[in-house]
């Protein structure tokens, strides 16, 4: 019998558990999870992506919507990410989303996360705690998803002409003013 090695390099922190992203979310980020987790299985997906979550967060969560640059911007993301859904537009299914930054995990139902959708919810949970809240809401994941510029996420931004740079000016300036208005009304 031969050894098993670790994906964890040697004197690093294990990442947190799927139990453990579990228990960070907020009740409406875990009805984004489930709804990504439903949207890989029915779209014949290995691996829920960014995209996924990306998309689930502009249907189900309004904050997150609210950070965009009105109704027009999150249509045509919407739209960008209905094309994924059904075989046309971004060409991705079958393939691994891949940044190289952490392993997969494993989540709920045998579900499996790519590493850069394992990561944004980390960087999620991480912001939450910044701000001294138990658990990431659907903009945290916003925010981790945007900083990730090599995620499938970012991609349908730019792709629908979301200034990246700016929605991530947007999200911490409506942080900072503790006011959901000050996304609608920035710039």
């Amino acid at each position: 019998m031969g050894v098993v090695q670790s994906r964890i390099p040697q004197g690093a922190e294990p990442g947190p558990t799927p139990a453990d992203i579990e228990a960070g979310l907020s009740a409406a980020l875990a009805s984004v999870m489930s709804g990504a987790r439903r949207r890989a299985g029915r779209d014949g997906d290995r691996q829920v992506d960014t995209a996924h979550l990306l998309h689930s967060l502009l249907e189900y969560e309004p904050q997150v919507r609210a950070v965009f640059d009105g109704g027009p911007q999150v249509a045509r993301l919407l739209g960008y990410l209905v094309q994924r859904s059904i075989g046309y537009g971004l060409q991705w299914q079958g393939t691994v989303e891949d940044s190289g930054a952490v392993p997969l995990v494993a989540a709920a139902k045998e579900t499996v996360l790519s590493p850069a959708a394992a990561g944004a919810m980390e960087a999620a949970l991480d912001r939450a705690v910044l701000r001294g809240e138990p658990q990431a809401d659907g903009v945290d994941l916003l925010a981790a998803l945007a900083a990730d510029p090599e995620c499938r996420a970012v991609e349908v931004l730019r792709s629908a002409g979301v200034d990246v740079g700016e929605l991530l000016l947007r999200i911490e300036g409506g942080r900072e003013t503790g006011c959901e208005s000050g996304w609608t009304s920035a710039r």
